[in-house]
């Protein structure tokens, strides 16, 4: 694959990255979350030019500081990723400023490191770059899975089924009831507060 060939993919899947952070997309190929790392990594390693012969130990210490930039940035872009179950147990995710701040810090380490390289006289060909980028969706995807894996049903979801069931926690009615005696809405304290008391307090 030549380079202007690689480019053009790393340009493509930026892009279509980029798009889907900027509006909420429900995450349908969870477990499948590998495969475009996968399929840039073989890539990356398939083609020539990953380390300069010609530099070879500098080489890879700069190939080395790319990878852990992928890695942190892609962790950062998932924690960041604001990420949420619905009522019927679909996963959305949707990125928000923090994310859009790793994205910026992220290229500007990368841009930074390709500087240095050059300086030094350490070629570097687009292999180096489509390595960087499946370690950054890989880290990415499994930190977001992880995250996934945390979450609980939808509060209304899981409302509803306490409802269902009969019963509150501890005594509480079923319809928006008590948990340990507490309303959902604020307390007990406050509905049980004498009118004068109330005056006082609004």
């Amino acid at each position: 694959m030549s380079g202007l060939v690689n480019v053009l993919v790393i340009g493509a899947v930026i892009a279509v990255v980029v798009f889907r952070q900027c509006s909420a997309q429900q995450i349908t190929d969870a477990r499948r979350w590998w495969v475009l790392p996968g399929i840039l990594l073989v890539l990356s390693l398939r083609e020539p030019g990953l380390v300069d012969p010609h530099h070879a130990a500098l080489s890879a210490a700069v190939l080395g500081a790319e990878m852990l930039v992928g890695l942190v940035t892609g962790a950062g872009w998932a924690w960041t990723t604001r990420l949420w179950r619905e009522a019927d147990g679909s996963l959305w995710s949707k990125g928000t400023k923090a994310t859009a701040f790793v994205w910026t810090a992220g290229l500007a380490l990368r841009a930074a490191l390709y500087g240095v390289a050059a300086l030094m006289g350490i070629h570097q060909g687009s292999a180096a770059l489509l390595a960087a980028l499946a370690v950054m969706l890989a880290a990415r995807g499994g930190a977001l899975m992880w995250r996934a894996g945390q979450l609980r049903p939808a509060y209304g979801d899981s409302m509803r089924g306490d409802s269902m069931r009969g019963g509150s926690m501890h005594g509480g009615s079923a319809y928006g009831g008590s948990v340990h005696g507490e309303s959902a809405y604020g307390g007990s304290g406050d509905r049980a507060m004498p009118r004068a008391a109330w005056k006082d307090r609004v």
